[in-house]
């Protein structure tokens, strides 16, 4: 069934995510905004690059920055490598290294990323996998709203420095649905690095796009790694033949909408529909 019946999680039709790459300093600034506004991100951190000079943080400093937050952290590489200019042993200790650091930093299993560098390719992919990746963004932008069909090579909308950033959060908010398909959920994904809003004194970018898009009613705001969680459990639905009843076997509630009729599927139950 697509996505074509999904609603995020109380019905919303629309999700924003982020993710900011390298862990330097300058995420503090860039948190203080997102949380002002209720947004979330993903954070990729290169462990081996951490407190190497006064602009990164230092790998106790991301506990203490990142920690207990509503935002996540995820791998980008021990040593920030450009995956696919390697051989496949060395990206998986690049990536088994840098994921084994954060979660003995943060007392919980990472199994998010960023390629460094926006650099992969099929035995880049097929590594992180073995590696226990479940999901991974490139640097691809879209310019789209469109969910992911591959999180393994998940393609964001844009960077902040995208000159069509303003049109397209505006195309965004204003979406109501496609013709003939009824209200297909849309996601917006922005990344970038903070230091690059020090280094061009645009700090007003991330804090326009943050007053924008924050603080709505139609809007789930989620990292990378939420996102990934509930379109799982939603392609782990198990369906009646006349889709009658609807099966969740995962541990997430998800959110339906079939043909005007709304459905919370809650976990371990089977939820009664009238069908298509």
């Amino acid at each position: 069934m697509k996505y074509q019946f999904l609603r995020f999680p109380e019905f919303k039709t629309k999700a924003v995510t982020l993710s900011y790459d390298d862990a330097t300093v300058f995420d503090r600034d860039l948190i203080k905004i997102l949380d002002g506004y209720g947004l979330k991100c993903t954070f990729n951190v290169p462990t081996g690059f951490l407190g190497r000079n006064e602009k990164w943080l230092t790998l106790k400093e991301t506990v203490e920055l990142y920690g207990n937050t509503s935002h996540e952290v995820a791998v980008h590489g021990h040593k920030h490598l450009a995956l696919a200019e390697f051989s496949s042993d060395v990206m998986a200790r690049d990536i088994i290294v840098n994921r084994e650091q954060l979660e003995n930093a943060f007392g919980k299993p990472i199994n998010g990323m960023a390629y460094a560098m926006g650099s992969f390719n099929d035995e880049v992919v097929e590594t992180a996998k073995k590696c226990g990746i479940k999901y991974a963004r490139t640097v691809d932008s879209t310019e789209n709203f469109d969910l992911p069909d591959d999180f393994l090579r998940w393609n964001p909308t844009c960077h902040h420095a995208n000159a069509k950033l303003s049109e397209l959060t505006d195309r965004f908010l204003n979406y109501g649905g496609d013709y003939g398909f009824g209200v297909v959920p849309k996601l917006f994904y922005l990344w970038g690095h903070s230091y690059e809003f020090d280094d061009c004194k645009n700090w007003d970018i991330i804090e326009n796009f943050a007053k924008k898009v924050g603080g709505r009613d139609d809007v789930w705001y989620a990292t990378n790694g939420e996102i990934c969680e509930y379109l799982t459990a939603f392609k782990s639905l198990v369906t009646s033949v006349d889709f009658k009843r609807i099966y969740n076997p995962t541990a997430k509630t998800v959110w339906l909408d079939i043909y005007g009729c709304k459905y919370e599927v809650k976990s371990g139950e089977i939820t009664e529909t009238k069908g298509i």
